[in-house]
């Protein structure tokens, strides 16, 4: 972390918000929360341990009282603290043993003939002292509780994260910037040397980056360069990862470089050469000027076209030092911009129209704090943009910024990100928190993070949304508040599929993070602590640090860099969450990683996706019996699944996409919890050891499905008609990729999918006409359609009905052979307000490019 933002955030801590932080720890409510809703339901089913299950939830709910209220604190803040992370540790001990409780129970069930043994009574022994303790301890915390808030009678209401949306109103465009956009441009699109070099260089929250981003993304300036590259350097500057990332977006494997910096860097020469290039370097803190010298010095030029380097830093130095032939420095936003830029995220849903004279005054006293940076207004507007009907909060929050910027020295930019953190629902503080672990700059994929908060319990389904679709809105939430930058999103509904976060937010939550004791840092990199509840292993020197462990409970490994975890495999006892999924794990004796994971009983999200080591999963994943969330995607060389895989009865996500596996082993339909399947493969009738397609009708939980089909694949009437009994199903993949010479039409028209269904993908589609029931009268409720790569030449058959689709998204991608005219679609899809197209020759009058990548999307009255 930087030394002077470090500084000012301790600063903030001073006053008012860190006891409001401290007042209600935003991890302790949501675990009493879920914690009390277990206990309900499983004290239900445990009869022997059902008086002391029943005090604990009684206890947690008298905690939970206590918490709600934050508005009497005595001032003794220290003590405070300590009590809530003790209730915090009490909390997790009492998930340990209801976890062990539940693990019990499923073993007893699946072996329900087995003769009670010495070890039962030794475990009930435990089991019950355990929560005796418990309750013991709970029933003290509870009045140190008592003796600095005020209780208030327990509530039934579940705290719910106030949702609000911006997708109608485009945000992103910026403001006050375009004439530094300009100015860049020409000088690159115009330029007086072969190779240019630009720095753009200014303070943090100035809009450096989003400068360089617009660039980038030019129209006028993609079609200019051949080659362009983005790199984000950050603080730590290493040579071998930017020349990896460099060499990654040329579209080169890596197989056979090694780690030889002089042979990479040659590549990279080799590649550029007689091209036109554009790099970005962003964020540069500190620079090897030697290694830059031989990068950018030796670069071969185009024979008609020229280069360009562009560095952005807040360091003058290094701009002067990388020879920058032009300096921008972004200015400030003047009021004007300021108050248009604050008004596009304030008043989003108004379409940034302010509602009246009250608002705009009190909003213009805010803006005026923020002097023209453009990430504090952005930030502090979009977390005002839930409060649009409510003054008397605008007023506060002109208070609280006001404190905040008066006090000493902090920067407007950094109070409003502190204020945008105290106004979140304590959820999504939690969840906001997750991402300090994440070194600087890093590209987080939101599965991966989504499925940490559900290992965690932090998010569970509902009645109407899976635990999945909740982590993408809440995700949307953190991005729709200016606190979590987007870097890929769907178009169609603007989900997110991956994301960063500025630095100075980086700093926020290390901040936090670590004031809280979740985890560990040291100038800014995360390091291991005993009390350290979430890791992040970069390389081997984090590895040696773990330790055996009782409070670690997640574990991810952050580089694709070869670490031989088998050296360093220590028992975690309570870890929830293991991602492993950024490394081949080629090197690794698979073995003993695996009898080590399974040994985690209490583990609850496993993700071993893209292991090229992994050829077998054995039959002793059986004890995982609390695994939820089991991600093997991508391991090519994976031949076995064991069956004894349909033991983990509390399943919900089972991801087998592009795995190797010929199929996957009878009995999946006792997964009653199963939610998502993803790469279940269609087989024939004759492979006995194999799940065929009826027994997925006993998966009434099921809302995704993704099949696989091949030459092998056979699909009768009765199995075809099993969807309707997935009442729940809303999205449906179908990919054919395997498809090589069989006629796949006749089976598919035999499906039926549910009238609910909302999504469907046909990949790899070998037939010029669509099966029978992709059709409105089929799909009534089908809002986002996407075909890629086929034979399909018409879409007559889904066109000719009076009936019109309900369909909003629409994605078509390579198919050649499809003749579609805009105006027929328009007459069928009226509501249709985004396409994607790519690669489409045949289609007539679309308003956007068929033959590249082309998006229309349909502009909002």
């Amino acid at each position: 972390m930087n030394l002077s933002n470090e500084n000012a955030f301790i600063e903030l801590f001073g006053g008012k918000t860190k006891k409001e932080m401290l007042a209600m720890d935003p991890l302790v409510g949501k675990l009493v929360e879920m914690l009390v809703q277990d206990l309900i339901t499983e004290s239900k089913h445990v009869f022997q341990y059902r008086s002391q299950l029943e005090k604990l939830e009684a206890g947690l709910r008298n905690v939970k009282a206590c918490l709600a209220d934050t508005q009497n604190l005595k001032s003794n803040l220290e003590t405070q603290k300590v009590t809530l992370m003790v209730l915090r540790e009490l909390i997790y001990e009492a998930d340990d043993v209801l976890i062990d409780v539940i693990i019990k129970d499923e073993y007893q069930k699946a072996d329900s003939c087995s003769v009670f043994s010495p070890f039962d009574i030794t475990f009930r022994y435990e089991i019950g002292k355990r929560l005796k303790d418990l309750n013991s301890k709970m029933e003290m915390t509870s009045k140190d509780l008592t003796s600095f808030l005020r209780p208030q009678e327990p509530s039934t209401t579940v705290q719910q994260v106030a949702r609000y949306s911006s997708q109608d109103f485009d945000s992103s465009e910026i403001i006050g910037l375009e004439n530094d956009v300009k100015t860049i441009k020409e000088w690159i699109l115009w330029p007086d040397e072969e190779i240019l070099k630009v720095g753009i260089v200014g303070m943090g929250g100035l809009g450096k980056t989003t400068i360089a981003q617009k660039v980038m993304n030019d129209r006028e300036v993609r079609g200019y360069f051949e080659k362009m590259i983005w790199v984000s350097v950050s603080q730590n500057f290493d040579e071998e990862r930017i020349m990896r990332s460099m060499l990654e977006q040329l579209q080169l494997g890596q197989e056979g470089l090694g780690s030889d910096k002089g042979q990479m860097l040659r590549r990279i020469h080799q590649l550029l050469e007689g091209k036109s290039f554009l790099i970005v370097m962003d964020d540069v803190w500190n620079i090897n000027f030697e290694w830059w010298r031989r990068l950018s010095s030796n670069l071969p030029t185009a024979t008609e076209k020229s280069s360009c380097f562009i560095v952005t830093t807040r360091n003058e130095d290094v701009a002067f030092g990388v020879d920058s032939y032009r300096i921008h420095r972004p200015k400030v936003l003047n009021p004007e911009e300021s108050w248009s830029l604050f008004s596009k995220f304030a008043f989003s849903v108004r379409k940034g129209i302010c509602p009246n004279s009250h608002f705009e005054k009190v909003g213009k006293e805010i803006v005026e704090k923020c002097r023209g940076l453009p990430l504090a207004i952005k930030t502090i507007g979009a977390s005002l943009a839930p409060k649009i009907h409510s003054l008397t909060e605008w007023k506060k929050t002109r208070d609280d910024f006001h404190e905040l910027t008066t006090r000493g020295q902090t920067s407007s930019v950094l109070a409003s990100l502190q204020l945008s953190y105290d106004e979140l629902p304590s959820l999504l503080k939690t969840l906001l928190l997750c991402f300090s672990i994440y070194p600087e700059d890093s590209v987080i994929h939101s599965e991966q993070l989504i499925h940490w908060w559900i290992g965690e319990g932090l998010i569970r389904s509902t009645n109407s949304r899976t635990a999945t679709e909740l982590g993408f809105e809440y995700l949307s939430e953190l991005a729709g508040r200016c606190l979590v930058e987007v870097v890929q999103q769907r178009g169609y509904d603007r989900r997110v599929y991956s994301c960063k976060m500025h630095d100075l937010v980086r700093d926020l939550t290390i901040m936090i993070a670590q004031n809280e004791s979740f985890c560990g840092f040291e100038r800014g990199r995360q390091k291991w602590t005993p009390d350290s509840l979430w890791f992040g292993i970069i390389n081997e020197a984090d590895a040696n640090s773990l330790k055996s462990s009782l409070k670690l409970r997640a574990l991810l490994l952050m580089s694709r860099s070869e670490v031989p975890l088998q050296k360093y495999m220590k028992p975690l006892l309570v870890l929830r969450v293991l991602d492993l999924s950024h490394s081949k794990l080629e090197n690794v004796n698979m073995e003993e990683l695996l009898c080590w994971i399974c040994s985690l009983k209490r583990l609850a999200v496993l993700n071993l996706s893209g292991a090229a080591g992994l050829k077998v999963l054995p039959r002793s994943i059986r004890k995982l019996r609390n695994l939820r969330i089991l991600v093997l995607s991508g391991c090519n060389n994976l031949v076995k699944l064991h069956q004894s895989i349909i033991m983990l009865k509390m399943l919900m996500i089972l991801d087998l996409g592009f795995c190797g596996l010929q199929y996957l082993p009878c009995g999946l339909a006792q997964l009653s919890h199963m939610q998502e399947l993803s790469g279940f493969k269609v087989v024939g009738k004759a492979n006995k050891r194999s799940c065929q397609v009826l027994e997925l009708q006993q998966l009434t939980e099921l809302q995704v499905l993704r099949l696989n089909l091949s030459d092998e694949s056979e699909l009768s009437e009765e199995e075809g008609t099993i969807f309707l009994k997935l009442e729940k199903l809303k999205v449906l993949a179908i990919d054919m990729e395997d498809v090589k010479v069989k006629n796949v039409l006749p089976m598919l028209d035999q499906l039926t999918p549910p009238a609910g269904l909302q999504e469907l993908y046909l990949r790899h589609y070998p037939h010029k006409t669509l099966p029978k029931w992709v059709q409105p009268g089929k799909l009534p409720n089908l809002q986002y359609l996407c075909i890629e790569n086929g034979d399909l030449d018409n879409i007559h058959l889904s066109l000719n009905s009076e009936s019109v689709w309900t369909v909003e998204g629409l994605c078509l991608k390579f198919l050649p052979n499809l003749e579609l005219d805009w105006k027929d679609l328009m007459q069928k899809m009226p509501l249709l307000s985004y396409l994607e197209v790519s690669h489409c020759f045949n289609l007539k009058n679309f308003p956007c490019p068929v033959n590249k990548p082309g998006v229309w999307r349909k502009h909002r009255g």
